[in-house]
């Protein structure tokens, strides 16, 4: 496996553990991450939204991303974008999300 797709698919894991404080399903369930990017230094670049721009957690969120992405081996740093284009809609949430809340 290209040690690309391997370093994102530990990323990924890893952002299945980080949890809006308000929502119990993790965040990339929730479809709040819509890009990851990681480069051949190792330098890791993520974009994602908050299901509100004013969420209460959303500094606790982020912090919480950047130290567990940065806590993998293979990655040098991190960067977290918060960004809200495109807006985030519950369409975006995984069926396990959905399920989860009691949405489907």
């Amino acid at each position: 496996m290209n040690e690309f797709l391997e370093l994102e698919e530990k990323i990924v894991s890893v952002l299945k553990t980080v949890y809006d404080p308000e929502i119990p399903v993790d965040i990339y369930e929730l479809g709040l991450v819509y890009n990851i990017d990681v480069k051949e230094d190792g330098t890791v670049t993520i974009d994602m939204t908050l299901t509100a721009p004013n969420c209460p957690a959303a500094d606790f969120i982020l912090e919480d991303v950047k130290q567990k992405v940065e806590g993998i081996e293979g990655v040098k740093s991190a960067v977290v974008n918060l960004v809200f284009e495109p807006e985030w809609t519950k369409d975006r949430m995984s069926e396990e999300a959905l399920l989860e809340l009691g949405l489907l």
